[in-house]
């Protein structure tokens, strides 16, 4: 028996916005079919609080845990690497984003969306401790302010994430290249300690990559390290002005379908 003929009168299917609700639903898929891995995201910021809670001072703690915040954020950057470099060299599902009208900004922000997912338990943990730690961040304007900075983070690693994974040829780089990008960004930049505390040299170098202004910006919003209005309103300008040139440039070095 052949199938009714669609009517003339039938409302049309939405052929917009239904992009980040699927990649949206494939995180939350991750998650529903392996629990554990929500755990991976919540333990390795915890480890480094751990050693650092022992090895400084007590007062720098609430710093450190704002700084597991933001490092958690800037990681989801290599899980958009090992997702688009495994879609695109083992399984081949870019070739369909690319033969569609989707376009390559789109499925940055798709898979930064259902990586974002598995890394929000973390974060919401994170956040909890940070209230109980310093009673002093139950105020509304430092979180805005951390979580415009965790925005900003999260596409500005994103698009790194996914310009690296273009340039991987197989499944054997993606995770040495990068585990060992981001966490060394991660662990370099002052996200868990003040830049005070480095040699003036390291200082000097910090100061050439976006994430530092992101920690110095939430540190100072929180006043757990001292910063005038002014001040934190520069360090805010040049964390997007670098994050915005750095993300055109990773969207410009990724590399989109065949060359």
């Amino acid at each position: 028996m052949s199938a009714p003929l669609p009517s003339a009168f039938a409302k049309p299917l939405p052929q917009t916005g239904r992009i980040l609700p699927a990649f949206g639903i494939l995180g939350w898929r991750w998650i529903s079919r392996n629990p554990a891995s929500t755990i991976a995201p919540i333990l390795l910021p915890f480890i480094f609080l751990y050693f650092l809670h022992v090895i400084s001072p007590a007062s720098y703690f609430p710093l450190e845990v704002v700084g597991a915040m933001l490092f958690t954020t800037q990681n989801i950057g290599n899980w958009v690497l090992g997702d688009s470099a495994t879609w695109r060299i083992e399984a081949s599902l870019q070739d369909l984003f690319v033969a569609s009208p989707l376009g390559k900004f789109r499925y940055l922000i798709g898979i930064a969306v259902s990586n974002l997912i598995p890394a929000a338990p973390a974060l919401a943990v994170l956040a909890g401790l940070l209230l109980y730690v310093d009673p002093a961040s139950r105020t509304i304007g430092p979180w805005i302010v951390l979580l415009g900075a965790l925005v900003v983070l999260w596409i500005l690693f994103s698009a790194i994430g996914i310009a690296v994974s273009s340039r991987v040829r197989s499944q054997r780089e993606i995770w040495p290249l990068g585990n060992l990008a981001f966490t060394v960004i991660g662990m370099l930049t002052p996200l868990y300690y003040p830049l005070s505390v480095l040699p003036a040299p390291w200082q000097f170098a910090c100061h050439f990559v976006p994430s530092t202004y992101a920690a110095l910006l939430v540190q100072g919003a929180f006043g757990l390290t001292p910063a005038a209005p002014l001040v934190l309103v520069e360090y805010a300008i040049l964390l997007v002005v670098l994050a915005v040139a750095v993300t055109l440039l990773a969207l410009r070095i990724y590399v989109w379908g065949e060359r």
